[in-house]
């Protein structure tokens, strides 16, 4: 079995859950663990970074590479929401040639936001704002 879900399974399992599902995506280096409970179901945005922050401890103490943690596919349908919230952003400041900005992000999900207008080079990016308040603004070209 591969060492990083070894690793993700024995911590899974001390929180409770030896039935969860582990998987590995190695060219996105995610961890994708499937948990069926409403309790995990109903906090998974509380829960997550917390056990994403567990298995990348132990993870580094093992001297395995870091991966992001993915819960019951939140962080793959909040990256698909945030890419169609970029796309209507990047068309809007594109059609009214005004900054946009968007809501406030945690640094994970700004980056999706740099990465994905990074393609378009008559547009680019700047964060602005602290802490919780740090937010993207996408700014044309001129």
């Amino acid at each position: 079995m591969n060492p990083i879900i070894e690793k993700t399974k024995e911590i899974i399992t001390l929180l409770g859950y030896p039935e969860a599902e582990i998987a590995i995506d190695e060219e996105r280096r995610k961890v994708i663990v499937l948990i069926d409970d409403r309790f995990v179901a109903d906090n998974v945005e509380t829960i997550l970074p917390a056990i994403d922050h567990v298995v990348n401890i132990v993870l580094k103490k093992e001297g395995l590479i870091p991966h992001v943690v993915d819960l019951n596919y939140y962080r793959k349908e909040r990256e698909r929401l945030i890419t169609e919230l970029v796309r209507a952003a990047a068309r809007k400041a594109t059609l009214t040639k005004e900054d946009v900005e968007l809501p406030a992000m945690n640094g994970y999900e700004r980056r999706l936001v740099h990465m994905e207008i990074a393609s378009r080079p008559e547009l680019r990016t700047e964060s602005t704002g602290v802490g919780k308040e740090r937010r993207v603004v996408i700014k044309l070209v001129v």
